[in-house]
């Protein structure tokens, strides 16, 4: 996936309401991969910049405990570093996966008991069966996908259809007859009340918008709204200052 993403948003010209977004197959593989983004490495990651309420102070409270304070064989790093897997994505499948978390899910198992199913993520636990520690690699195989177009068969969504993306971050495939029923539903009746514009999508904006999912209705117009606003005149500007005065 690119370093950064590509939107295509139609917005009130007056405005700058977003009514909904454009989006192709990687900007729709992003949306899905939050689904898999755990709630402490989105602490982590929101943390950075302020963004998240308790979450990242509890986050800072593991981070800090003392060794000596936790079950021999809990491992904390599970939790401030967890490994998140998003079967079929290939390499870089999220924006906010490039922060140094692994997508790879590695599986142990013991060298001398690996036929009775037992497996685990923490490489060295003990077997239930023999006690000796569980440090051979076993691999999940998933199904396999048939390569199809540019994108290999990789990600979540298929690369031949754009995608209406809803303020709500309800996700359709697009088409005129429904991008003209969203505008009828949403009483767009001028279509020279509307333009097209294009916004780009790199880390911050994967945050805000990691943010504002777990948070609001309203998540295309939280992001990029102020942002697409039509600047103020100098006039009401004037006299927005004089009022204030």
């Amino acid at each position: 996936m690119a370093s950064k993403l590509t939107l295509k948003l139609l917005v009130e010209k007056s405005t700058g309401k977003v009514f909904f977004g454009e989006a192709e197959k990687d900007f729709v593989d992003f949306l899905f991969s939050l689904l898999v983004v755990p709630i402490g490495y989105a602490a982590k990651l929101l943390s950075k910049q302020n963004r998240v309420g308790c979450t990242a102070t509890l986050y800072k409270s593991l981070e800090n405990l003392p060794v000596a304070h936790l079950e021999p064989h809990f491992d904390k790093n599970a939790l401030l570093n967890p490994k998140i897997s998003i079967p079929n994505s290939g390499p870089d499948p999220s924006l906010l996966l490039q922060d140094g978390a692994s997508t790879t899910l590695k599986l142990y198992s013991c060298s001398s008991c690996n036929y009775h199913g037992y497996v685990t993520e923490v490489e060295g636990t003990l077997c239930p069966i023999c006690k000796k520690k569980m440090v051979v690699e076993v691999f999940n195989v998933g199904p396999t996908t048939a390569a199809s177009g540019s994108d290999g068969g990789r990600g979540c969504v298929k690369g031949v259809a754009t995608y209406m993306v809803m303020d709500d971050l309800v996700v359709t495939p697009m088409s005129t007859i429904s991008s003209i029923a969203v505008l009828n539903k949403l009483n767009v009746r001028e279509v020279s009340a509307v333009e097209e514009r294009v916004v780009e999508v790199g880390m911050d904006e994967a945050l805000a918008l990691l943010k504002a999912s777990l948070e609001s209705k309203t998540v295309l117009n939280d992001v990029f709204g102020a942002k697409l606003k039509p600047p103020k005149s100098a006039y009401l500007a004037r006299l927005e200052l004089e009022f204030a005065e």
